[in-house]
Formats: C-alpha cells, structure tokens, sequence
C-alpha cells in the first residue's frame, strides 16, 4: 500500500491488442497490434514490448541508485528484458522475463550484489515479486 504518491500517470487502452494507447498528456500514442507469432500481422508495438521496455528502464535506474549508495561508479549500465508470453500447467496466459544486466568495469561478484539490491528496490520487480518468474542475468 502506498504511504505517499510521488507521481501518477493515465494511459488509455482503446482497442486491446490490436488498438491503440494514449497517455493522458499526448506524450505516449502508439497503434498496438498482435505480433505475427501470435497470429497477428505485426509491425507495431505490443504489450509484452512495452512491459519489458518499462522494466528495462526501471531497473537500470535501480542499479544506478545502487551505486550512487555504494559509491561505485560503473563505466555504464544497461539493461536488456526479454518477455516472454506463455500458458501455465492450467493453460492460463503467463509472462516470464529474464533480465541481462551490464554493469562495465564493476567484477562480476559485485555486479551480481548490485543487481539483486537491485532487485529489492526497482518497483516493477516489488510489483511482479511471487506473479512471474524474472532471472536476473549479469552479462
């Protein structure tokens, strides 16, 4: 439960898969479609991109506050998610993500730490914890 709002968004779903996404202030605007592995024509944006592209994004910025606190200063960071849509033993529709963390000039063991502190504080980790299977892969 939130103890305090620190920002808030709107986006807007109009179409499902094959539709189109707006965020309340226009800066998001993007046609939606099913990719073509799943049947669909492609050549448009999907949720499982988009989740991962969020993912991705937030748990960089989770390394970097991890490094800030530790005084550690990688030459760079990145982060890569691969989603992965699924069905479960009960056919239910499932996502997986395994995350490739980068953290240049940092040994691997330390790397390693980071990413799982990492991984304590990133919201999209907190919100999927115990939901989906997320590996965190340091390359």
């Amino acid at each position: 439960m939130l103890s305090k709002e620190l920002y808030k968004t709107t986006v807007k779903a109009v179409g499902g898969r094959d539709g189109r996404i707006e965020s309340e202030d226009g800066l998001l605007a993007i046609n939606v479609i099913h990719p073509k592995e799943l049947g669909g024509p492609g050549g448009a944006t999907n949720p499982e991109q988009l989740f991962g592209g969020g993912y991705a994004a937030c748990f960089e910025s989770a390394l970097n506050l991890v490094c800030r606190e530790r005084k550690i200063k990688p030459d760079s960071t990145s982060v890569t998610a691969h989603v992965t849509l699924g069905k479960d033993a009960e056919d239910n529709f499932e996502l997986a993500v395994t995350l490739d963390i980068s953290l240049v000039g940092v040994d691997r063991e330390q790397a390693q730490d980071i990413a799982k502190a990492a991984h304590n504080v990133c919201p999209y980790s907190r919100a999927t914890r115990g939901n989906i299977d997320v590996q965190l892969n340091v390359v």
